[in-house]
C-alpha cells in the first residue's frame, strides 16, 4: 500500500474509534477528535500533509455552514433579534480585538495585522459540542437556539474580519473606510446570492422525483451559494446561511418524505464526517507544525497558548455578564416574544462558547506566502488555533454538563408542551379531513372507521397530556400497545433474516422490507 493508503484507512479507523469511544464515554465527539488528533499527528512515520489553504476553505466550510442553517429554529433567531446580531457581530469584533492586542503584546515579533489574523481566527464560537451536551441535559430550546444562532452567524463577520486581515498582512497595508464598504457590500451581496440559489434550489428540487438526485442537489447547494458569493467579492457565509435558511422554510412545502428523511441522515454522517477529517488533518500537521517552532522555547510556547485562550474565554464571560443588564437598561421596551435571560442562562451561555471546525479550516486556509515573502508566523498561528480550541473543547466542554446541573436553567416564557401541542393540532387536522373522505365512493366504512379510532385515540392522548381533558390510563394503553408493536415487528424481522438464511429471500428485496419496517417503528410517538 502507498503512503497515502494507509493515510487514508488509518484516518477513517481513527475516525471510528473515536466517535464510537466517545459514544461510549458520553463525551460529544469533537471534545474525543481534538484529542485523538492531536495524539494522531505524533504517531511515527507518518508523512507531512500539506494541503492548498483555498481548497481546504471552499472545499470544508460550506456543508458544515448548509447543514447548519437547513436545520436551525430560525423563528427563535428572529425572536432573539438583537442579542443575536450583538452576539454575532460586536461579540466577535470585541474578541478579535482583545486576541490581537494580547498577542501582539506577548508574542515578540508579531504586527497588528498578523494578530488580527489570529483574532479573526478563533472569534468564531462552534456550537457543535455545546448543543450535544445540551440535548443530552434537556436544556430549554431557547438557550439551545441562542448558542446554535450565535455559532451560525458570528462566522461571517469572522470571514469577513479575517479576509481583511490576510490582505492587509499580503499587502502590507490597511485602509479602513474601504474594508468597511467591502463588509457592507459583501452582506448584501451575500444574502442576494444565498437567495437566488435558495430560489433555484427549491425550484430543481420541487420538479425532481428522484431521491438520490435531490439529496445531491442539496448537498451541493452551499457550494453552489459559497463559491459563486466568494468569486465576486461578496460573503460566502451569509450566502451559504441564507440558502439554507430558505430551504428549510421551502423544503416541507417542496418535497416529499423520502427526500426529507433520506437528507436529515445523510447529512447527519457527512457532518460528523468533515469535522472529524478537520481534526485529523490538524492533527497529521500538528507534529510539522511544532517542528517548524523549534526556535520558540516550550515555555514561551504555553505562555502564548495561555494568553490566547485565556483572552478567548475572559472576554466572553465578561461580555456576558455586563452586556445583557446594559442593552437591558438601555432598551425602552423588551422584544416581543422574549422574556429575559436569567443569569444561569447567561452563564451557560458564556461557557459554551467553544471553538471548533470553522477555526479549524480558517486556520488551515492562510496564504502560504505575501507580495514579500512567507506569510509571518503561520506555523505559529496554527499552533495557537489549535491551542485555543483544544483548551475551550477539553476545558469548557467537560466542565459544561456539571454547570448545566448545577444552575438547572428553566425558560419560563417557553411552552415545554410545545411538541404535544404540535401532534395533537395534527390529529385534529386528520380527523377533519377523514370526516371529509368518508362521503367519497372509495373510502370504505370500515377504513374510515379504522383511521378515525386511532386518530381520536391519539388525538385524547394528547388533550390529556395537556391537562385538558381527564387522563383516563391513555399514557399506560399507549405504552403498552408501543411495546406490542415493537415485538411484532421484530418478529416480523426475524422471520425475513430466516428466510435470507434459506436462500428464499434476496438481499435487495430484505432492505426494501426492513425499511419499511423501520419507517414503521420510527413512527411511534414517545
Amino acid at each position: 500500500m502507498s503512503h497515502l493508503d494507509v493515510v487514508v484507512t488509518g484516518l477513517l479507523a481513527a475516525v471510528a474509534i473515536l466517535g464510537a469511544l466517545a459514544c461510549r464515554l458520553s463525551v460529544p465527539y469533537p471534545i474525543m477528535l481534538v484529542l485523538g488528533g492531536a495524539a494522531f499527528g505524533f504517531i511515527p512515520g507518518l508523512p507531512d500533509i500539506r494541503l492548498d489553504p483555498e481548497l481546504v476553505l471552499a472545499l470544508f466550510l460550506p456543508p458544515l455552514l448548509y447543514k447548519s442553517s437547513i436545520y436551525a429554529n430560525f423563528g427563535d433567531f428572529r425572536s432573539n433579534a438583537r442579542g443575536l446580531t450583538l452576539n454575532s457581530v460586536v461579540l466577535v469584533l470585541v474578541t478579535m480585538s482583545a486576541v490581537a492586542c494580547a498577542a501582539h503584546l506577548v508574542i515578540p515579533g508579531m504586527s497588528w495585522p498578523v494578530a488580527f489574523v489570529l483574532g479573526a481566527i478563533v472569534s468564531p464560537t462552534d456550537p457543535v459540542a455545546a448543543t450535544a451536551i445540551m440535548h443530552r441535559l434537556d436544556v430549554p430550546r431557547r438557550l439551545v437556539s441562542d448558542i446554535e444562532g450565535e455559532g451560525l452567524f458570528n462566522d461571517a463577520t469572522a470571514l469577513v474580519a479575517y479576509r481583511v486581515a490576510v490582505a492587509a498582512t499580503v499587502a502590507g497595508s490597511f485602509a479602513f473606510a474601504e474594508a468597511g464598504l467591502n463588509f457592507i457590500l459583501g452582506v448584501i451581496g451575500g444574502v442576494a446570492v444565498g437567495m437566488a440559489v435558495g430560489c433555484m434550489s427549491a425550484w430543481i428540487r420541487e420538479r425532481i422525483t428522484d431521491v438520490q438526485i435531490s439529496v445531491t442537489i442539496s448537498l451541493l447547494t452551499g457550494y453552489a451559494a459559497f463559491l459563486p458569493a466568494q468569486a465576486l467579492g461578496a460573503s460566502g457565509v451569509l450566502a451559504t446561511v441564507t440558502a439554507g435558511i430558505f430551504m428549510a422554510i421551502r423544503s416541507p412545502e417542496v418535497l416529499d418524505a423520502r427526500p426529507r428523511l433520506q437528507g436529515y441522515f445523510v447529512w447527519d454522517i457527512v457532518d460528523f464526517l468533515i469535522n472529524a477529517t478537520l481534526f485529523a488533518l490538524t492533527g497529521l500537521q500538528l507534529h510539522a507544525i511544532i517542528a517548524a517552532l523549534h526556535d520558540y522555547p516550550l515555555p514561551a510556547l504555553a505562555l502564548y497558548a495561555l494568553a490566547a485562550a485565556g483572552t478567548v474565554v475572559v472576554v466572553r464571560l465578561l461580555w456576558f455578564c455586563v452586556v445583557p443588564s446594559l442593552t437591558g437598561l438601555l432598551a425602552r421596551r423588551p422584544p416581543p416574544r422574549v422574556g429575559p435571560r436569567s443569569a444561569p442562562w447567561q452563564l451557560i451561555t458564556a461557557w459554551s462558547g467553544m471553538r471548533g471546525a470553522v477555526s479549524l479550516a480558517v486556520a488551515l486556509a492562510i496564504p502560504l506566502s505575501t507580495d514579500s515573502g512567507p506569510f509571518p508566523l503561520r506555523d505559529l498561528i496554527l499552533f495557537l488555533t489549535f491551542a485555543v480550541i483544544f483548551f475551550t473543547l477539553v476545558a469548557q466542554g467537560l466542565t459544561l454538563p456539571a454547570l448545566i446541573r448545577r444552575l438547572h436553567p428553566v425558560d419560563e416564557e417557553a411552552d415545554t408542551d410545545e411538541e404535544v401541542r404540535a401532534r395533537l393540532v395534527a390529529s385534529k387536522a386528520a380527523i377533519a379531513q377523514i370526516d371529509l373522505l368518508a362521503d367519497e365512493d372509495w373510502a370504505g366504512d370500515d377504513t374510515v372507521q379504522r383511521m378515525r379510532g386511532l386518530y381520536e385515540y391519539r388525538m385524547r392522548r394528547f388533550a390529556a397530556r395537556l391537562g385538558k381533558i381527564e387522563d383516563d390510563g391513555y399514557e399506560d394503553r399507549s405504552g403498552a400497545y408501543q411495546q406490542m408493536v415493537r415485538l411484532v415487528l421484530q418478529a416480523q424481522r426475524q422471520a425475513l433474516l430466516t428466510m435470507r438464511r434459506e436462500g428464499r429471500l434476496s438481499n435487495e428485496v430484505l432492505n426494501r422490507v426492513l425499511r419499511d419496517l423501520d419507517l414503521e417503528e420510527s413512527r411511534l410517538e414517545g
